[in-house]
């Protein structure tokens, strides 16, 4: 089988977004590959260096990972900072990066723009730690959005160098991958093309809202006036609102507001009643599922450690051969 490799940050509770851009996919990848699911915990001290609460963090995304339906007898799910390898192999990885390519990486100006501030050199790494993940597993494939997908083609690159200056076939190149099918990309509720933890709290519906919290979110989900002639396009707001119902709501439902729509008859009010329902009644087995195993630490203790123990049989494997390869030797 092939090995794939994903991870998430901790810096906040699983949204739609994530569950329909990545983990509904995990959840399917997880019965046909060898796959290695990470909580990034080291990646978000880039931009959140002093969290409140890292461990309650962390926790949060494995029961949400679990929740939504991650097996951790299918598939490795580990904590990343529970790989000390991973930090070796980013270190040796390090020392074949080289400033201007790191610079000049989309997410780092991004990252130096908005925290002008905090421009620390985890966040000019941010691509060998990524590397370092990937490819201590020597994955094949990685599930990326379009967001990651510079970050993708830079493992390449450092994998292909590995190779190239050891002289060695040692690394696979992993490629992106999606199942084979169009990611579904859930858009916000503020009228942006995405739904996302940092565009604010009224722009993502997470797994574990509450159906009071969801009904209140969407009832003040950007909206415009109405179409004024048949057949009109829709604005980006008004697509968001289409493209919500069509992931969350049966297609009998999708199809009456969308003939109402191109009939110059919709009630944006209705629809969005609508929505609020169908989104809590998609939501409650998640959120029931996240009751009973935020009570349960035992378990939840069980999985890390039988992740980490998974994870560090093929990460250990990987840092002894690199080493070998790079020339450390016992004395």
């Amino acid at each position: 089988m092939d090995t794939v490799v994903s991870g998430i940050r901790p810096t906040g509770n699983l949204h739609l977004g994530n569950y329909f851009g990545a983990l509904k996919n995990f959840i399917k990848m997880q019965n046909e590959n060898n796959c290695y699911f990470f909580i990034a915990d080291y990646h978000s001290l880039t931009t959140h260096p002093t969290p409140a609460d890292l461990h309650g963090n962390v926790k949060s995304v494995l029961i949400d990972y679990l929740a939504a339906g991650l097996d951790p007898e299918k598939a490795t799910l580990y904590l990343q900072s529970d790989l000390p390898e991973t930090a070796e192999l980013y270190l040796f990885l390090n020392m074949n990066a080289y400033l201007g390519e790191l610079e000049r990486v989309t997410s780092f100006k991004d990252k130096a723009r908005s925290q002008p501030d905090n421009i620390n050199a985890g966040l000019l790494t941010y691509p060998t730690l990524m590397a370092a993940d990937i490819i201590i597993h020597k994955a094949h494939k990685v599930p990326v959005g379009k967001d990651q997908e510079q970050h993708l083609e830079m493992t390449r690159t450092f994998a292909n160098r590995f190779n190239r200056l050891y002289k060695v076939d040692y690394f696979p190149e992993p490629v992106a991958y999606n199942f084979g099918e169009q990611l579904i990309k859930i858009p916000g509720l503020d009228g942006s093309t995405k739904m996302g933890k940092s565009e604010g709290e009224g722009n993502a519906i997470f797994l574990n809202d509450e159906p009071a919290v969801i009904r209140k979110k969407i009832m003040k989900a950007v909206t415009d006036s109405g179409p004024t002639e048949p057949n009109q396009p829709k604005p980006q707001a008004i697509e968001n609102i289409f493209a919500l119902m069509k992931a969350l709501s049966a297609p009998e439902t999708l199809a009456h507001f969308e003939e109402a729509y191109n009939e110059c008859r919709i009630r944006y009010g209705d629809m969005k009643k609508q929505l609020a329902e169908d989104a809590i009644a998609f939501t409650e087995p998640f959120r029931e599922k996240m009751r009973e195993l935020a009570a349960d630490d035992n378990y939840l203790r069980r999985v890390v450690n039988m992740g980490k123990e998974k994870a560090h049989a093929s990460a250990g494997q990987t840092i002894r051969e690199v080493r070998e390869i790079i020339g450390f030797k016992s004395f």
